[in-house]
């Protein structure tokens, strides 16, 4: 009878030791854990009171403002879609960003209010000598342009946060006059523009380019224009048809081949169809090459021509001199700066603007030294009136 209790007092040990260890207070260690997050959740809240007070500032408000509101914004409002980037210097490469770049709104009229604007892109070496004549020139006109510079990867411009050429370089690469490369830092310019949905024209400028009117004149003629800027000329002789390659045929023949100044003004449904090409480009790229052919000079004219001849108005707005003979235009120094010789270029001149006859021919001009900035400052009210 003693031998059966003693089994049975046995065989209860382990149910008593189990309830006394489901009785058993809290490890020590996690007593400890939960007294320090009771003690940073008072810290904070004393933190968060004290900001309140003394500076205005909601802690909280601010946490879901920085983590919870722009993913709100990207994926509810239009804003996101519409919104300009805010840095110029992305890391898409050429593919990418003219990918990117293409998209074309399928609905022509806009859900919101945008007020068109010109990008003024400038494709330069390095620095730009009239940037103090450009900054008169942008002065007191912001939300209607917008700036992009294509320089050589290895300059670093050094403006100053007031002036208006402050982070507005693009990722360039290096452009050789007459090749292919320049004609890809036009598309990279183009596309980097595009990327804004409000730029609705484009301009091409180098830096030794010159407005020659005021920002107002040159927004209400471009503006008002029925048609794109660019010259487009079917030249026989050596310099123009002599430049054909047959190899090019059969998107491209002799009766399509055009040639034309490189500095232009287009639109942006144009823009679009250059930053998109992919027909035209590898046979220009293969066949048009230095000294044979000079690409910038043949490719966008003649694709244009090809596929928007009725949007073109087959001219320049951008005037250079020739007249000197060479395979460079003429070189305008200090001594050029007077006011004859721009009334020879502002008022001597007969073109067609909207099919009517017009003095109003060039809004810029080049090549112009660097020389040449002093003076053009002097007489910039006077004569240009900027």
């Amino acid at each position: 009878m003693q031998s059966r209790l003693g089994t049975l007092e046995e065989g209860k040990e382990p149910v008593t030791a189990s309830r006394t260890n489901q009785s058993r207070p809290l490890p020590l260690r996690l007593l400890k854990f939960f007294l320090l997050f009771l003690i940073v959740g008072i810290g904070a809240s004393i933190v968060s009171i004290f900001m309140v007070r003394r500076f205005g500032i909601n802690t909280v408000a601010l946490v879901q403002s920085s983590y919870f509101r722009p993913c709100l914004e990207q994926s509810g409002s239009i804003e996101s879609w519409i919104r300009p980037p805010s840095n110029l210097l992305h890391t898409m490469n050429d593919t990418e960003l003219f990918w990117k770049a293409s998209f074309v709104p399928g609905i022509k009229s806009y859900p919101f209010k945008r007020t068109p604007k010109i990008a003024f892109m400038f494709l330069t070496k390095g620095p730009l000598p009239f940037a103090p004549l450009w900054e008169k020139f942008f002065k007191g006109h912001e939300g209607l342009y917008s700036i992009y510079v294509h320089s050589l990867p290895s300059y670093t411009s050094n403006f100053p946060p007031s002036s208006v050429f402050y982070r507005r370089q693009i990722p360039s690469q290096v452009a050789e006059w007459g090749k292919m490369s320049m004609c890809d830092a036009e598309r990279r310019l183009l596309a980097n523009a595009l990327l804004d949905i409000s730029n609705e024209w484009f301009i091409l400028l180098s830096e030794s380019c010159i407005p020659l009117q005021n920002f107002s004149i040159v927004y209400r003629y471009i503006s008002r224009s029925w048609y794109s800027f660019m010259g487009a000329v079917d030249e026989p002789g050596p310099y123009g048809r002599g430049r054909y390659d047959e190899h090019m045929a059969p998107e491209v023949n002799l009766s399509n081949w055009r040639k034309g100044s490189q500095w232009f003004e287009i639109n942006r449904e144009l823009a679009v169809r250059i930053v998109e090409d992919s027909t035209y480009y590898p046979k220009f790229r293969d066949f048009c090459t230095p000294h044979k052919c000079y690409v910038d000079e043949h490719y966008f004219q003649t694709m244009l021509t090809i596929n928007t001849p009725h949007l073109l108005a087959n001219r320049t707005l951008t005037y250079v001199d020739w007249s000197r003979g060479g395979a460079h235009p003429a070189t305008f120094g200090k001594d050029d700066i007077k006011e004859e010789f721009f009334k020879k270029i502002l008022e001597e001149q007969t073109c067609l603007y909207n099919n009517q006859p017009s003095s109003l021919c060039f809004l810029f001009a080049r090549k112009f030294a660097p020389n040449a900035l002093g003076p053009l400052l002097a007489i910039a009210s006077k004569v240009l009136r900027i």
